[in-house]
């Protein structure tokens, strides 16, 4: 018997290009994301969820698809430089191209009689179809001491400076978190150490430009 996966929802997300997406979920608490479910589901369908303070998110790579996948791939944390198996990694090019994020929870919603479900620490582009949502269970879940492979420890951050000129007094308090939270991890590929390259980043509307110098990120416009 045939089975066909359908997605259940949609996200919303401040991220809207691949570049400066976190790589892990919950890396940046600023980053608040909605899952709107199809017309087809009810609140019926969300009731309990509610009370737990972490749920799974089963999602589609839909950006990735068209790249293709491959068995090798080079992990950011390893610089760049080594290759290991896809299956060892967390990499978006999988054969399936489907990903797993756990992100808290905030609250669930009816918006016109459709189910929203609101997490933090997105690390989810926008658009991204939900193929399958389950809460988290910490008692069989939560393995703290196990051994974690080639990652050891969260990344290392970068500094934040804001340029006089960068506009960001015309940010929310919030805006700004989201924006320091999202570059603090990095974004830039493991291979590049260019100190005069200005990135450009777009979330949640504004198009933020930056440089690094050493283990600064300068932001010079938003």
């Amino acid at each position: 018997m045939q089975h066909l996966i359908h997605s259940i929802g949609v996200v919303s997300s401040p991220y809207t290009q691949k570049f400066g997406i976190p790589r892990q979920p919950q890396l940046v608490p600023a980053a608040k994301i909605c899952i709107t479910l199809n017309p087809e589901f009810s609140m019926d369908s969300v009731r309990g969820l509610d009370g737990f303070e972490y749920i799974w998110v089963q999602f589609l790579f839909h950006d990735a698809v068209a790249e293709g996948w491959a068995e090798m791939v080079r992990p950011p944390r390893l610089g760049g430089k080594k290759k290991m198996g896809v299956f060892a990694t967390r990499s978006p090019h999988r054969p399936n191209h489907m990903g797993l994020s756990l992100l808290p929870l905030e609250r669930v919603d009816n918006l016109n009689g459709r189910v929203q479900i609101w997490c933090k620490g997105g690390d989810l582009l926008d658009g991204t179809p939900v193929l399958d949502i389950k809460p988290y269970i910490p008692f069989v879940e939560a393995k703290p001491d196990a051994q974690a492979g080639f990652v050891s420890g969260a990344p290392e951050k970068l500094a934040i400076e804001w340029q006089p000129e960068s506009g960001v007094g015309q940010l929310s308090t919030e805006m700004r978190e989201l924006i320091e939270q999202s570059i603090a991890q990095d974004p830039r590929p493991a291979y590049q150490e260019i100190p005069e390259r200005v990135y450009g980043m777009e979330i949640a509307g504004f198009d933020v430009k930056f440089r690094v110098v050493g283990n600064t990120a300068v932001i010079l416009s938003c």
